[in-house]
């Protein structure tokens, strides 16, 4: 009986409620932002344009495949078991994972699934696979490679045995750490084992050489420990890698050390470091000392190498993640040009290892400290070949932290990710901290378009699915606060189609002058007229405006300007920014921002942990009132603010909620603008804003009421329609015209609610049974009315009437969030809950819905138009050599067997040449026919006329013509020569797999 007296003790009269059925509360899944797990691995398309990153298997999330596109094209592709996610590489239409069980996993970008998994007789170690081949070679652990064929779906017949142990016999726990085609000859194989590397041809069925790093003793290496040069080593090998036209190979090491080799003669040309070269010889490079005298610097290992070349193959250079000390301070990639490669026919001994001795240049590709790159994806222009490293404008940098960093390349300029990248990419660009979000008017919203200086996209592939259209509703503009200052604002939607997908940044460390002790604490944004604040923990409150940038394109050093308690920060906007969100005004508070307010009427609120309150009035803007919480006891007239329990008049009291409202006080026949502050002791403390004679707004503070814990939510409700009181533009003007609100204030605590009219009015209360509330928020459904949702620390969302609080539902919601990050979680008036369901990821969860779970993204990612170019091949002067040509046609022949038909790609192409034959002969037949009933013309006339005598001087040419057709009859029967060598190299490699 309780919840029928709580509407009259609240001074309400109506059941906001009372179109509300229990059946309506249904949780539905919309969508999820961000990336689930630990990132494991990286891959990119530039045929499609399209980004693929796997996740491992965690506590927050399994391993699982994103795929993203051009703006908010995204589609996650499942493991078909739990684990995580080792190696990832497109291959044409098609996605190749190796996961953490050893199981290939082949997915389908035409139609977003899975297409055949496979489990090879080992641990996978390796994957390679090319565009234009149909096929994937495995090298396993124990030193074998095995071939699966992606067409067909079943073991290919190939099969390489152990190279490296038939070589040499007494080697132990030799497998295979890298494979690579050569970038213009496929039938030519380098096999990096973890004991050496081997170039092994598929056109004789053997190894033609192996490569060896030997230190002998005295020489240094790459170890950074002077003791260990004393013997004979065999740095491990961890990565092999061919020069982009094949001149030279690459291979890294566990000590830091690169070496370079010959892969005609197999000798060795050059092994060095990133700091010292000659490592292989005795007395060589010293040891780098470390932080303390008497030490030494730890080296880390070469994680990652790309041999990276301009739209020039010769002209390259070395990317390398890791090998730098330890103790080093400036972190990152490191680039080294080597420029121009000489030609090899051509240049001596001494011009091919001062090539790689003496680059143009070198230099550090920066990024985050206290964090290591330990892998690297390149964004090429336009070439799928060369292994991806051909031409590239970027790159994206995986950091130990898990965090991710986009470079420009070669230059290592930072890219910002604003609009270059999907949202959920974002989350880990760097980690996001906090979260807010703000209805705003979708007006409003679609006219904020951020215009900003920005190279050309990174990812154009993909096309989005058709949604629902919700026109007239309030956008829901999420505000991530990142770990390096900048906060991004984009629409996360309701699940329908969102018409301005763009994202808006504002850099925080720029507006307060510094780049570190940049910590965001509180963000709030005014949805009507799309001002936003931040608040950092160490005191600053920095306040943003649409607007033109006036200095755009130029850098102007700020000139501190204090007035009216506020400084101005106009000349700290980005440079890069033309028109957006600009830095208006801040104020610098002395301790933790604690809670923060941004209304639609033009004021600004703000708490801090030492207990002060201020108001900022934006048409100064100026600071209208600062004050303590603890001096507010002697002015109460309607209410107390001390409790008798002594104990509690000792402890420290901050805002931790604020709220403007529009109504009516109690025992006043008027209304005004009134603030409430809710504080972490239990009170809410009202103010009311009144004009003052000179054109400003004054505060006074008019009563307060005791709670029972920590405020978290503060709703003003109006007491007749049930509407949110709130202090928005329409409900000001009407203070004007002399309109009454006849409103209560709803207040939620950590273990309670009450309704009442402030300031101190008794009202009517409810305390939540053996749970706590997290986060919570007045919401309304359609026009069936209005409830109080909350998230609780049980694990469940529960919805209570109003003003009854009567329960009218409850769902479990702790299989979907994170119930420990329940504080963090946003309830929205429209019935959505934004939680984080781990450390980068959030859900969006809506209370009216169905019951239904997340549903498959409907974006498209594969388009079929774009066309995989031919693979580079080997040059006139290699093939008048005697090098054999070996097409991806034969290698269908050699790894697939001579029994394997065609490929359903080659059928289509087939098709498809087939097809534009026969248009292109329509055309002409239609052309000629046309062409004939016309009237020739006098230009037409002339053109003839020269045709016809050039046809009649091309019969004095006879004779020559005779001689020509002799040469070209020589070259025939050359050319049906090689082609018979080649076909007895195929039949004699496919018979000896066979066993013939």
């Amino acid at each position: 009986m309780a919840h029928l007296l709580r509407g009259k003790q609240a001074g309400v009269q109506r059941d906001f409620s009372a179109g509300l059925d229990p059946r309506y509360f249904a949780l539905d899944e919309v969508a999820r932002y961000g990336i689930n797990s630990q990132i494991g691995a990286l891959a990119y398309d530039p045929v499609q344009s399209l980004l693929a990153i796997g996740t491992n298997d965690t506590q927050f999330g399994g391993g699982q495949i994103y795929v993203f596109g051009q703006s908010r094209v995204s589609v996650v592709l499942p493991l078909p078991r739990k684990s995580s996610v080792k190696s990832l590489q497109f291959v044409a239409e098609k996605i190749v994972c190796v996961d953490s069980k050893n199981e290939l996993s082949v997915f389908s970008l035409e139609t977003s699934r899975i297409l055949s998994t496979y489990t090879p007789p080992g641990s996978v170690t390796a994957l390679l696979t090319d565009p234009t081949l149909d096929f994937a070679l495995l090298g396993l652990q124990n030193g074998e490679i095995v071939a699966y064929d992606l067409d067909r779906h079943h073991p290919a017949p190939l099969r390489i045995p152990n190279l490296w142990r038939q070589q040499y016999p007494k080697s132990r726990l030799t497998s295979v750490t890298t494979l690579a085609f050569h970038p213009r000859d496929i039938g030519t194989l380098l096999i990096g084992y973890n004991t050496g590397a081997v170039i092994y041809s598929f056109k004789v069925d053997k190894a033609i050489k192996f490569f060896q790093y030997e230190l002998p003793p005295g020489a240094p290496g790459g170890d950074s420990d002077p003791t260990a040069s004393s013997i004979r080593r065999y740095p491990r090998l961890t990565q092999a890698i061919w020069h982009p036209t094949g001149t030279f190979v690459l291979t890294g090491h566990e000590d830091s050390s690169l070496v370079a080799w010959d892969p005609k003669d197999g000798r060795k040309v050059l092994a060095r470091t990133i700091q010292d070269i000659h490592v292989d010889q005795p007395g060589g490079a010293a040891a780098i000392r470390g932080a303390t005298p008497g030490t030494f610097a730890l080296k880390c290992p070469v994680f990652r190498l790309a041999w990276c070349s301009k739209e020039n193959p010769d002209d390259t250079g070395l990317l390398i993640a890791g090998g730098t000390p330890t103790t080093s301070i400036e972190k990152g990639l490191t680039f080294i040009d080597l420029g121009q490669t000489p030609n090899y026919t051509t240049s001596s001994w001494q011009i091919l290892s001062q090539y790689l001795e003496k680059p143009k240049r070198q230099q550090t590709l920066p990024t985050p400290q206290n964090a290591e790159v330990v892998d690297f994806c390149l964004i090429p222009r336009r070439s799928p070949h060369y292994a991806g490293s051909h031409d590239p404008i970027a790159v994206i940098a995986l950091l130990t932290s898990g965090e991710l960093v986009t470079l420009s390349f070669p230059s290592g300029h930072a890219i910002n990710p604003t609009n270059q990248l999907h949202p959920s990419m974002s989350y880990v660009h760097p980690f996001i901290n906090r979260i807010d979000l703000a209805p705003v008017e979708r007006t409003r919203w679609l006219g904020m378009v951020e215009n900003r200086s920005k190279g050309p996209p990174m990812l154009k592939g993909g096309a989005e699915a058709k949604h629902s259209m919700m026109r007239y509703a309030n956008r829901n503009i999420l505000q991530a606060a990142h770990a390096d200052g900048t906060v991004r604002l984009w629409d996360l939607g309701h699940g329908d189609e969102i018409e301005n997908q763009k994202m808006i940044q504002i850099d925080m460390a720029r507006a307060v002058g510094r780049l570190d002790s940049v910590f965001i604490s509180k963000m709030s944004m005014a949805g009507a007229t799309g001002e936003l604040a931040v608040g950092l923990r160490t005191g600053e409150v920095a306040i943003f405006r649409w607007g033109h940038n006036k200095d755009y394109g130029k850098e102007i050093r700020h000139t501190e300007a204090r007035e009216f308690g506020l400084e101005s920060i106009k000349d700290r906007a980005e440079p890069s920014l033309k028109e957006g969100l600009l830095p208006l005004t801040m104020f610098e508070g002395q301790s933790h921002v604690t809670a923060l307010k941004m209304s639609d009427v033009g004021f600004a609120a703000a708490g801090f942990q030492h207990g002060t309150l201020v108001v900022i009035d934006l048409r100064g803007p100026a600071v209208i009132y600062q004050a303590g919480l603890d001096e507010l006891g002697s002015q109460s007239k309607r209410g107390t603010f001390r409790r008798s329990n002594s104990q509690t008049q000792t402890k420290a009291e901050w805002p931790t909620s604020i709220e403007f409202g529009v109504m009516s006080l109690e025992s006043e026949d008027y209304s005004s603008i009134l603030l409430f502050v809710g504080t972490n002791l239990g009170r809410l403390a009202t103010f009311k804003l009144l004009p003052e004679s000179n054109g400003g707004y004054g505060v006074t503070f008019v009563g307060s009421s005791a709670l029972e814990d920590r405020v978290i939510t503060i709703a003003p409700i109006d007491a007749d329609l049930g509407d949110p009181a709130e202090a928005t533009q329409s409900a000001v003007a009407g203070l004007r015209e002399g309109r009454k609100v006849n409103g209560v204030v709803l207040v939620v605590t950590t273990t309670g609610v009450k309704i009442f009219r402030p300031p101190a009015a008794k009202g009517a209360h409810k305390t939540f049974d053996e749970v706590f509330c997290d986060s919570a928020a007045v919401v309304r459904y359609q026009a069936a009315g209005y409830a109080l949702l909350g998230l609780f620390g049980d694990g469940t969302a529960r919805i209570y009437s109003i003003p009854a609080l009567k329960q009218l539902a409850s769902a479990n919601v702790s299989h979907i969030l994170d119930v420990r990050r329940f504080a963090e979680a946003i309830v929205t008036p429209t019935g959505d809950i934004i939680g984080w369901t781990g450390p980068s990821e959030i859900a969006l969860l809506n209370v009216w819905g169905t019951g239904s779970d997340l549903t498959r993204s409907l974006d498209k990612l594969l388009n079929i138009e774009a066309l995989i170019p031919p693979r580079p091949t080997i040059s006139n002067v290699q093939w008048m050599t005697g090098t054999l040509h070996v097409t991806p046609a034969d290698m269908d022949e050699l790894i697939g067997g001579p029994n394997r038909p065609p490929s359903k790609r080659m059928i289509e192409q087939r098709r498809a040449e087939e097809e534009h034959q026969r248009a292109m002969k329509r055309s002409a037949t239609a052309g000629s026919s046309s062409g004939e009933k016309e009237d020739e013309g006098y230009w037409a006339y002339m053109q003839r006329q020269m045709q016809e005598r050039t046809q009649n001087l091309n019969i004095m040419g006879d004779s020559t013509d005779k001689v020509e057709e002799s040469s070209s009859n020589w070259a025939d029967d050359v050319n049906k020569f090689v082609s018979k060598q080649k076909k007895k190299a195929v039949m004699g490699f496919v018979g000896s797999k066979l066993g013939f």
